[in-house]
This record gives C-alpha cells, structure tokens and sequence, in this order.
C-alpha cells in the first residue's frame, strides 16, 4: 500500500534515528521507501534538515515537504524549486494525490517547536513493523494512504468538455444564418477546451509512467539486496503495482482516444 507517513519525534537526535529504523526495515524488504526528509521545527518555523527527494520518483515527497514547510511558516522558496512548483499549486497537487487537510493538520499540530519529523512516501504490507520500531524511538506515526484522484478528475473534466462541445456544435448547427458566424468562436472555445483535456490526459500518462517506472526501479534494486522470502514480498509489490498502471493507463488512455474522436468534424 502506498503511502504518505510522518513520524514525529521529540528531538532532532531521535529524529535521526528513526531516519536510519526507517532505512534498515527497507534493507530488510519489510517496507519500501521511495522519498525521505527530516525536517525540524523551531520558534523561527520550519527548517528542512535533509532530504532525498529527487527524479520521478521523489517528486510527491518533495511536494508534501514544501507545503509542510508552507503550514510551518518556514522557507517554501527552495523547497519548491526542486519540483518546479508554487505553495498553491504544490498544495493542489497534493490534494489530488489524495492528501487531505487533515493529514497536513495532523502533522502541522503535533510538530511543535523542538520536535522534528520523518517524512517519507513508503510502500507497506504491514503497519505493525514501522509502528513497533518508530514506537521504540518514541516517535509517533502519521499516515496518509496515497490515492491519486487527478486520473479521475481528468476524466471527468473530458466528459464535460465533450458534452459541452456536442452542445455548442447542435447549437451552430441549428441557428439561423446570420448567427451562425458568431457561434463559431463559441464552437472553437469549446474544442480547444476539450484539446487541452486531452493533451492533460496524455501528459498525465508520461508522468505516471516515468513515476511508475522509478519505483519499480527502486523496488528491483531493493530485491537485489533482500533475502529470499523478502524478495518474494518484494516480487508481490511490483506485480501489483504493474497491474495497477496498466489499469489506470488504460482508463487515461481510452479517455484520451474519445476526445480525440469528438474533436474530428
């Protein structure tokens, strides 16, 4: 299951700690971890203490980092630029990544002055194993299932593009002569509307796919390194998650296809 955590500990030094729990348990295959930072809060705000967060693969937690550090008060600026994103556009993105407020309050509240937090995208079979050791750390586990609603917000929106080209078109074609010509600029917005969904679509599927690709890259690097029933576990992971892209690229892709047949003439 893919999955959003922050684990909130007392101090920096705990922090760290549970920094290096988290990477032994994906050294040992129990989970998988695709993007980590540790942050920490002071009287000042937020301060970003390390991350890796890079490639297609690290994107997502580069995001719930910046807005973090947007809650906190802390310096989003340079947080954000290693996604290309703005606080309002980052906290969107990460709306449709299925981050809710709640998980974000949940967070910003019980990061208080002093205490620093682990923030990481993980993939869990189990919760028992991270809560048990973060819990010998003293760190409290906060975790936000990662569902992507932007697949379906896209679809939606060439619905509603199409269903608003058809109705402008019937419209051109029923009105009399000398509006017709006027109705034409009504008829060109709502293609390009409907354009610009499908080329979401499309664009949509790249990133998906270069975001899929990398995790299952780091999936395979961890297997190498995993013992054999680890390895099996592992294997599980990538099927199912391969079984999942092809599902929702087929969705983004049949989407697509009949935009592309509502826009011919």
């Amino acid at each position: 299951m893919n999955q959003f955590i922050a684990v909130v500990f007392p101090d920096e030094k705990k922090a760290y700690e549970g920094w290096r729990a988290l990477k032994e348990l994906h050294v040992e295959g129990g989970l998988t971890v695709y993007s980590i930072g540790l942050i920490r809060r002071d009287d000042a705000g937020f301060l970003l203490r390390e991350a890796q967060t890079e490639g297609p693969v690290g994107t997502a937690g580069g995001t719930l980092l910046g807005v973090l550090a947007g809650l906190l008060g802390g310096p989003i600026t340079g947080v954000l630029a290693t996604v290309g994103g703005t606080f309002l556009g980052a906290l969107r993105d990460l709306f449709n990544m299925g981050v809710s407020e709640e998980f974000l309050q949940s967070v910003a509240g019980e990061l208080s002055p002093g205490k620093a937090a682990v923030v990481a995208e993980v993939e869990e079979e189990w919760v028992s194993p991270l809560d048990a050791r973060m819990e010998s750390l003293d760190g409290n586990v906060i975790r936000e299932w990662r569902y992507d609603f932007i697949d379906d917000t896209i679809q939606k929106r060439i619905d509603k593009r199409k269903a608003e080209l058809a109705q402008r078109r019937a419209e051109h074609a029923a009105a009399r002569a000398e509006k017709a010509e006027a109705m034409k600029h009504e008829v060109s917005n709502a293609e390009h509307k409907l354009r610009a969904a499908a080329d979401a679509a499309g664009e949509r599927m790249k990133r998906y796919s270069e975001e899929t690709e990398a995790k299952i890259q780091a999936l395979q690097d961890q297997a190498k390194k995993a013992s054999a029933d680890a390895k099996l576990r592992i294997d599980a992971r990538i099927a199912e998650i391969r079984a999942d892209q092809k599902q929702r690229l087929a969705k983004l892709e049949q989407a697509r296809k009949l935009a592309q047949e509502a826009l011919r003439p």
